[in-house]
């Protein structure tokens, strides 16, 4: 069953580590499907084979030695497989796509936190990304103390060492954070910013209102 006669949704969860985006994809997934929608869910680094491991690379202890521009393009590399093979087919068949992170990740990540400017990342996301853009971004926002308690709590359970970005630091994911509202300030059509140190099931009521305005906007 298709959600629209045309290309259909693409929305995106972002914010730094720690702010639940994970949780937050999955119930608005279980619901929208619950609803009898088609919906793709998928991540980045990810989503495809390659994007897999590219992912493990990135998170992986030895890739610490990564330059901010080497990151960047491993990034984009994952990027483009991402978007032939799993983004540009699920909306052209008017699917809800809803990703765990895109290309504002990049613009908050490396352009903000690792330093290398907005225009470096912008430029290579107009080859890359071209005119696949979200119609929807939502920020996740959380102060980087918070978040980062939760992420060193999640591994803790897990029992398993902290990934490569929680053990940045607090003065890395204010840089990242900044980035994000700076860019959902200079994007308030798109970007909507949701507070996140509220209960899961508030923090869920106030996206899955932002994603069926869209969905009402788009029919």
């Amino acid at each position: 069953m298709a959600l629209l006669t045309g290309r259909g949704p693409f929305i995106t969860l972002e914010g730094i580590d720690g702010s639940g985006k994970s949780t937050q994809l999955r119930l608005l997934v279980r619901h929208l499907r619950r609803r009898g929608l088609p919906v793709r869910a998928t991540r980045e680094p990810g989503g495809t084979h390659l994007g897999e491991h590219i992912r493990g690379i990135l998170l992986a202890s030895s890739s610490e030695a990564l330059t901010p521009l080497a990151e960047l393009s491993l990034m984009y590399g994952a990027r483009a497989q991402h978007l032939e093979e799993v983004v540009r087919p699920a909306i052209a068949k008017g699917h809800i796509v809803v990703s765990d992170r895109y290309n504002t990740a990049s613009l908050a990540y490396q352009g903000y936190g690792r330093k290398l400017g907005v225009d470096v990342v912008r430029a290579l996301d107009r080859v890359v990304c071209g005119k696949t853009q979200p119609d929807l971004t939502i920020v996740l926002d959380l102060s980087p103390r918070q978040a980062l308690a939760r992420a060193r709590g999640r591994e803790l359970r897990r029992n398993s060492r902290r990934g490569r970005f929680e053990r940045e630091g607090l003065r890395f994911h204010e840089r990242v954070r900044a980035g994000y509202l700076a860019i959902a300030r200079q994007n308030p059509r798109r970007m909507k910013v949701v507070r996140a140190d509220r209960p899961v099931s508030v923090v869920q009521a106030e996206i899955r209102s932002l994603v069926e305005a869209l969905l009402n906007r788009m029919r």
